[in-house]
């Protein structure tokens, strides 16, 4: 098979994907008619290449990280229902100030999202008090989305160290490592994002600002015990994660791992099972502080739990062409392509997991391609190079985190929906704050990894 139709066969299933995607059909359709439409395109037995490599690749996906899913949305759910949200939204807000509408938007939504609290919460938590925050100031209505993004999907989804995002958790069982992977130059990069996203809604405000300013909204007072209650499980999870993964975990003896019937080692499982941990503690701790502001709390529980489904199958789905793509003639080529680019396996990381989840819009989804296909090639590489792998994870979040906001981008046609704007008025400001100063972390991350290593 020639070169040009090897990449035809990879390509042209990848493009369907995305442009059916855009235009609202469902991932779970779309993922395993691309596998089988890329098989016969390289000549390859579609049904084999379905149930032989897609579907077996997306339910080791799914039954890996069901409970992350599962206990993610649970705890968001009462977060939510509970008013806990809410309450630690407000008191950043007052604590940051009405007049600092953009700080106070992103910070509230920033100490949601890396506590745990799903994005959709957070942007339904935080869009009203946006609103009356930007309104007061007289800044654009446009800038919203972007000062949302900006605090729950950029620097909190893949920078910071012990964030328990799935992306963050994504690279631990391929690499080893723990969501505290890279702790120095998660900081650095996060603080590119964070710094460089404020100063960008800054000068954007000011330039957009028009009309007279309202008196600023007061933002009810929130009693010192429900705010402590309110962010107690968002500590919860932070704190936990650490202990477990630092401490508790390693002190055990995991040496049965080796036998034959589990066929793993304990850094294929500590981080994973860490954050585990935290979140159903921090689930816990939540149904026990707010259990008199929860109705009934095993409905919401069993509300949250099914609201993980759709994004855990949703990603499964990508999983599952990834592996089927990665079988193709046509990703050998490409692979060898971006494993020759100058720079060494980081680089090739970047390139690669970033690529993909520019073009599937999701950076848990680009990032599981990359990996599935990429992730033990990487490991060799860097172990072959003197890279540490911990490098490598915080690369990988980094590098997906950035061209995943992309228009079709499912956060953020979501995160538009809730504020009532379009792509034409509102992503403008969302591609600066969550892709173009992302990027800009990322070059600084690899910079700094391939100078002094992870730190």
């Amino acid at each position: 098979m020639s070169a040009v139709l090897a990449l035809s066969a990879l390509l042209v299933p990848l493009a369907l994907l995305v442009a059916l995607a855009w235009r609202g059909v469902s991932v779970l359709l779309l993922a395993p008619a691309a596998a089988m439409l890329g098989a016969v395109m390289a000549g390859e037995p579609a049904f084999a290449m379905l149930t032989l490599r897609a579907l077996p690749a997306a339910g080791d996906f799914a039954a890996a990280y069901l409970p992350l899913f599962l206990l993610g949305a649970v705890f968001g759910r009462v977060m939510a229902a509970s008013g806990a949200a809410r309450i630690l939204a407000l008191a950043i807000a007052r604590a940051v100030g009405p007049s600092r509408a953009v700080a106070a938007v992103t910070l509230a939504a920033a100490a949601l999202t890396y506590g745990g609290v799903s994005l959709f919460v957070v942007a339904f938590a935080v869009a009203p008090l946006a609103e009356a925050s930007f309104r007061a100031a007289a800044l654009p209505r446009r800038l919203i989305p972007a000062a949302i993004a900006l605090g729950a999907f950029t620097f909190t989804m893949t920078a910071l160290p012990g964030s328990p995002a799935i992306q963050n958790a994504i690279p631990m069982p391929y690499f080893g490592t723990t969501a505290f992977a890279a702790p120095g130059i998660g900081l650095v990069a996060g603080a590119i994002m964070l710094l460089g996203g404020l100063a960008w809604l800054g000068f954007a405000a000011r330039q957009g600002r028009g009309g007279a300013a309202e008196a600023p909204p007061e933002i009810e007072r929130q009693a010192p015990r429900a705010v402590a209650a309110a962010a107690a499980p968002v500590v919860a999870v932070l704190g936990l994660n650490l202990l477990f993964s630092t401490v508790l975990l390693p002190a055990l003896d995991l040496g049965y791992l080796a036998q034959p019937r589990w066929g793993a080692s304990p850094e294929d499982v500590i981080g994973l099972w860490s954050l585990i941990a935290a979140l159903a503690l921090a689930v816990a701790l939540a149904v026990l502080l707010f259990a008199r502001s929860l109705a009934a709390p095993l409905a919401e529980m069993s509300r949250g739990a099914e609201a993980c489904l759709t994004p855990l199958f949703n990603t499964a789905a990508l999983v599952g062409f990834g592996a089927a793509a990665a079988s193709l003639p046509g990703f050998a080529l490409m692979r060898d392509a971006l494993e020759s680019a100058p720079g060494g396996p980081v680089v090739s990381v970047a390139l690669s997991a970033g690529a993909l989840a520019g073009i599937t819009g999701s950076a848990s989804g680009g990032m599981s391609i990359a990996l599935e296909a990429l992730g033990a090639t990487w490991l060799a590489d860097a172990a072959a190079a003197g890279v540490d792998p911990a490098l490598l994870h915080r690369i990988v979040a980094l590098a997906t985190g950035g061209l995943d906001a992309l228009p079709h981008n499912g956060a953020v046609v979501t995160l538009l929906g809730i504020t009532g704007l379009g792509h034409r008025e509102a992503y403008g400001p969302i591609f600066a704050v969550a892709v173009a100063i992302p990027l800009a972390a990322l070059a600084a991350a690899i910079a700094l990894g391939s100078a002094f290593g992870a730190f």
